[in-house]
């Protein structure tokens, strides 16, 4: 009874708080604007941007790039996520500051582009392709960059796809290199060792136009789970025995000389600092932390600063919040949060994005959501005209940065440079 009571005590107390925490008054937020975003709107004026748009500033950028370079272990290699920097020339200064030709491609339109501009280029699919995507590929590549196709690891996660893709080969007349999804815990599919890996392996051994490439091992599960009781290294202990299993047991079918040369891929942005060796993993694959979206504020990330935002011209600035239907609780919403003071209606909207600059916006709960001119509110002391920009940082990159067209390259206080987006997402 004793510990009943004490149970029903904390929760109760727990209860308490948070309608506390529920009913406290709301403090002002807003004040003086960021000198950095001052500068960059600056820029934006001065060239002639009038729109939403998305801004990546190089400084940053490649402070970002050092410093995932200066976290990776000797010997380990590096793969962009293309789909989380969705621009040839994001990609493009990437590849030449971090001296690396390994892309990640996940759809038929990404591949192809990427196989015109860089056939050399390394390319790891980073989702199983349908077969007839695969199918495409082949026959939309031009002839003068067919060699690019060489240069392709296929992702298979099943006997099923490995035996589509053996039949793709014998089609076309071409040598397929073969690489293996592994479920290392984040349970999206992909195979663990065992009989199901041991057929796709005998498979790929069995036909003389494939090839086994490798391994693909993504983890982005581990961030999530909490450190107390060890969860988290329990986990990542799981990630790695499984990718060790699977080594061992191809390693067992196909032998030491093609084991030297396979990919071990692993990781991405949430997680390539936890590689600190070259045991299992050979590479690692990031992106996202290189722009750093707010998704990606995390705990082995810190060290990397925030390197986009979208950049919204104000439409409208008003000096008082009025609410359609409801006027008359005007007043006491004000004097309840000072927060919802000034309003201010932007360029645009309705985008994964968290408000940065001018300090305190927010979004209005009660009006809700606009793709055309979306309301933010703010204190008393925001202080911004039509025609200066709000700030907003995305929630991730691989979507929200083809909202935008080119991309506004921000560097030294001027737009030096504008990057074509892919016109594509799946």
């Amino acid at each position: 009874m004793l510990e009943f009571s004490r149970r029903n005590l904390i929760l109760g107390g727990a209860a308490l708080a948070g309608v506390t925490a529920l009913m406290m008054k709301p403090g002002d937020k807003s004040g003086p604007r960021d000198a950095y975003f001052l500068d960059v709107q600056k820029a934006l004026i001065a060239a002639g941007i009038a729109m939403p748009t998305m801004v990546v500033d190089r400084a940053r950028l490649n402070a970002n790039i050092d410093t995932l370079k200066g976290f990776l272990p000797p010997g380990m290699g590096y793969r962009i996520v293309a789909k989380s920097l969705p621009s040839l020339g994001l990609i493009d200064h990437i590849r030449k500051r971090t001296g690396t030709d390994r892309l990640m491609t996940f759809n038929l339109p990404m591949l192809l582009e990427i196989s015109q501009a860089i056939p050399e280029a390394s390319q790891l699919l980073g989702k199983p392709l349908p077969v007839q995507a695969a199918r495409q590929y082949f026959e939309q590549l031009p002839l003068e960059v067919s060699g690019a196709a060489d240069n392709i690891q296929w992702l298979v996660d099943t006997p099923e796809r490995v035996a589509q893709y053996a039949a793709l080969a014998d089609e076309f007349g071409r040598d397929l290199a073969l690489n293996v999804e592994l479920d290392v815990g984040l349970h999206r599919g992909g195979v663990v060792p065992g009989e199901v890996l041991g057929a796709m392996l005998a498979a790929i051994i069995a036909h003389p136009r494939l090839s086994f490439a490798g391994f693909m091992g993504y983890d982005p599960h581990i961030p999530s789970l909490p450190t107390a009781m060890g969860w988290r290294e329990r986990a990542m202990k799981g990630v790695r025995k499984t990718y060790a299993d699977a080594l061992v047991q191809a390693g067992e079918v196909f032998g030491a000389d093609v084991m030297a040369g396979i990919t071990r891929n692993a990781a991405g942005s949430p997680t390539y600092r936890t590689y600190q060796d070259t045991e299992i993993a050979s590479e690692v694959s990031a992106g996202s932390c290189l722009v750093k979206p707010t998704h990606f504020d995390t705990e082995l990330l810190e060290p990397h600063v925030p390197a986009s935002f979208i950049a919204t011209p104000v439409i409208k600035s008003l000096p008082v919040t009025h609410m359609p239907g409801l006027e008359f609780a005007d007043g006491a919403t004000r004097a309840w949060n000072p927060n919802a003071s000034k309003t201010v209606f932007i360029y645009g909207g309705n985008w994964l994005a968290d408000p940065v600059d001018p300090p305190g916006l927010e979004y209005n709960k009660t009006f809700g959501r606009s793709s055309n001119q979306e309301m933010l509110n703010g204190g008393p002391e925001l202080e911004i005209s039509p025609d200066e920009f709000v700030f907003l940082r995305p929630h991730q990159s691989e979507a929200v940065f083809l909202q935008f067209g080119d991309i506004a390259v921000y560097e030294g206080g001027a737009i030096v440079d504008r990057w074509p987006v892919f016109d594509y997402s799946a």
